[in-house]
């Protein structure tokens, strides 16, 4: 998997120097400064701290000016998917499912994988339905629990046949 895994986006200026605050989509600060340049070597972290709210405040080489940091509102900060850290069992990265095909276990295929969402409970799949219906729900909802997503790999996601139904 080849894929870059976008870890942050700026979302604005910080302060007159070129700071810039982004908003974190891994976990957390320590996990952005494991990296040291972003979007195949275009952005330089030169220093990162939380910023007391969930996201951080972060220095960039490329970015010495306000006017700078706003030009960079935005961009996405992202790392080559071999940057990152190897899994446990069951662990995933969702920058690896979404856009996977989905099938049931009996063969049927429903859509693709649109996103990962966590309200508080467990990690939900989100799967856009393939062909999309004219009438009805256009997107479905599957809990990341080993009686509903059976398994994935490179290629496809299956999923327990009863969570695909209407």
């Amino acid at each position: 998997m080849t894929k870059p895994v976008t870890l942050a986006a700026i979302a604005g200026a910080h302060g007159v120097a070129g700071e810039v605050r982004l908003k974190l989509f891994g976990e957390g600060v320590a996990a952005l400064a494991a990296h040291k340049t972003f979007n195949d070597g275009a952005l330089t972290l030169l220093k990162v701290r939380e910023d007391g709210k969930g996201g951080a405040i972060a220095r960039l080489a490329e970015s010495t000016s306000r006017a700078d940091a706003e030009r960079l509102r935005g961009t996405v900060l992202s790392v080559p998917r071999e940057a990152l850290p190897p899994l446990g069992e069951g662990e995933f990265y969702h920058a690896d499912l979404i856009g996977l095909p989905v099938v049931t276990d009996t063969g049927e295929a429903v859509g693709t994988v649109k996103a990962i969402e966590n309200f508080g409970a467990t990690d939900l799949v989100e799967i856009v339905r393939d062909p999309v219906p004219e009438k009805g729900p256009k997107t479905f909802m599957v809990p990341m629990i080993p009686t509903a997503v059976l398994g994935w790999d490179e290629a496809r996601m299956v999923i327990a046949a009863g969570f695909a139904e209407d």
